[in-house]
């Protein structure tokens, strides 16, 4: 079954209603599926064939889903950027998928111009907010010719239908590979979850180029639900939000819960509407709960997932218990085990390495069959993170994946900002470790050594690492240290850095 498919059901079943609204804006369900049938249609007409690769790089707005289904619609396959990267990090996921064609937005076109020409798979730009000559090509001029109907292009439920790039353990992009069937599963287990009615306005703040996007794409189609869409996430924003449309539910990582618990004009806004908040993507501290329940109403429910999964493994539904601390139980044809570093299975209680195994599961790393050996054995995918079951089957976190750092929902892997930290001419050695942050989860902080008879300042270190890499992912502290700790063989323990830190903090 193609993807787009649940899109053509969602008109069918519940007829035309007003299913989006932005910046003041209301869509239609239909009317959404008539623009992706013009873009498919002037996709079709750019050369884009079933199995090519097509970027969509654009902040939150309408045509990041009408983009998304009429790629589904060519048989093609979409590749989602999130706006936020540098112009590197662009670069390589565009010449590993082979992009035909990106989809993106005047303000992040400096991004792109110097790979047009010198990537001989990139064809088209496309412009959301404009147009141009050539490559360059406005997203409204080439719908307005185009005709209102197109016939989606069958697929196998097997058959690739998304590459969401995620940094790999060397800090190169590695492409998720995902199918149709993954991803349909992995929708109707979030849908087996939802106990509101479809009448209930959601709100979505979080990147729609995120696994998170294309979930709340093919489970809204299932659905029928309503959803007012921000931008991006601002505090005031959400608040009035809230207030106007009475929403009742909202996706969230733990960063907005303390933008918003702390944003001094939030009591202007009534949210007694909302009924439960979806909090994902990092641990959300305990001492946040009880005071932001308390100040705007609703439950927090935490979830876990992770986008080779498809994305979700487990959350609290309503209707069930809520354990603090836990991101509730596997969802519907999810299963979780706990496995020692042998590969056993553990006893309930006991903490290991995380495995799932469901029919959500990625197909494997796009053109990478030996980092998806590591990763998926067996039938089950090793996650990487830490974690316990308990009687009743809920599941807890106890770490992240060794090395990581999250900031603010975000994943950031240490040997990326390490290289540029080593490429830059003072700098000997260099190693990253996240710090914790009351707001964001996490920083990056770099320990530096540098060459003998230099001298450099942190301002001029975290300056240089703003001009390669995205700001997120850039040290918000550097410390100088003569020599970094190192094992037998020569490799920087980082766990080390870690302990130094802890003892620096107490």
């Amino acid at each position: 079954m193609n993807l787009a498919e649940l899109g053509e059901e969602n008109v069918r079943k519940s007829g035309e209603y007003v299913s989006l609204v932005f910046e003041g804006k209301e869509y239609t369900n239909l009317g959404n599926q008539r623009i992706a049938h013009r873009l498919a249609n002037a996709l079709r007409r750019l050369g884009v064939a079933p199995r090519d690769r097509v970027v969509v790089m654009l902040a939150n707005c309408p045509e990041v889903l009408q983009s998304y289904a009429a790629v589904l619609k060519l048989g093609a396959v979409i590749v989602p950027v999130i706006f936020l990267l540098g112009p590197e990090e662009v670069r390589l996921i565009l010449a590993d998928s082979e992009a035909k064609v990106v989809i993106t937005s005047a303000d992040m076109l400096w991004k792109l111009e110097p790979l047009i020409g010198t990537l001989p798979s990139l064809k088209h730009v496309i412009l959301v907010d404009g147009g141009g000559e050539g490559k360059m090509l406005s997203f409204g001029d080439l719908i307005e010719r185009e005709a209102d109907h197109f016939a989606t292009v069958p697929r196998a439920d097997q058959d690739l239908a998304v590459i969401l790039y995620t940094a790999g353990t060397t800090g190169r992009p590695k492409g998720v590979a995902l199918s149709h069937g993954n991803l349909i599963a992995n929708a109707r287990a979030a849908v087996s979850l939802y106990e509101l009615s479809r009448e209930d306005w959601g709100l979505g703040a979080l990147p729609l180029s995120h696994s998170y996007g294309v979930l709340l794409m093919n489970a809204g189609n299932i659905l029928g639900t309503r959803s007012v869409l921000l931008r991006w996430f601002n505090p005031e924003e959400v608040l009035r939000t809230i207030h106007t449309y009475r929403v009742r539910s909202m996706s969230c990582v733990p960063t907005m819960f303390v933008y918003l618990l702390n944003y001094p004009e939030a009591e202007r806004y009534d949210t007694s509407s909302m009924v439960y908040w979806g909090s994902g993507a990092a641990p959300l501290p305990l001492e946040v709960v009880e005071p932001f329940e308390k100040k705007f109403g609703g439950r927090i429910l935490e979830g876990y997932g992770l986008t080779e999964a498809g994305p979700l493994v487990s959350a609290h539904r309503l209707s069930m218990e809520r354990r603090l601390g836990s991101v509730g139980k596997p969802v519907p044809n999810v299963q979780v085990r706990i496995v020692d570093d042998a590969g056993r299975e553990l006893p309930v209680g006991d903490t290991g390495e995380i495995c799932v195994r469901s029919p959500g599961v990625m197909l494997g790393y796009y053109r990478r069959p030996e980092e998806t050996a590591k990763t998926s054995r067996n039938g089950w995918l090793y996650t990487g993170d830490m974690g316990r079951l308990d009687a009743a089957g809920y599941l807890y976190i106890a770490e992240r994946k060794k090395d990581l750092i999250i900031r603010g929902g975000f994943n950031i892997y240490p040997r990326e900002v390490d290289e540029v930290l080593y490429a830059h001419p003072k700098v000997a050695e260099a190693a990253v470790v996240g710090m914790p942050d009351p707001l964001m989860g996490e920083e990056v902080l770099a320990f530096v050594v540098l060459k003998p008879d230099q001298e450099a300042t942190a301002d001029e270190l975290m300056a240089f690492c703003q001009t390669k890499l995205a700001k997120f992912k850039c040290p918000k502290q550097v410390r100088f240290v003569d020599a970094l700790p190192k094992s037998p063989v020569g490799k920087i323990l980082r766990k080390e850095l870690r302990k130094q830190l802890s003892k620096s903090e107490k």
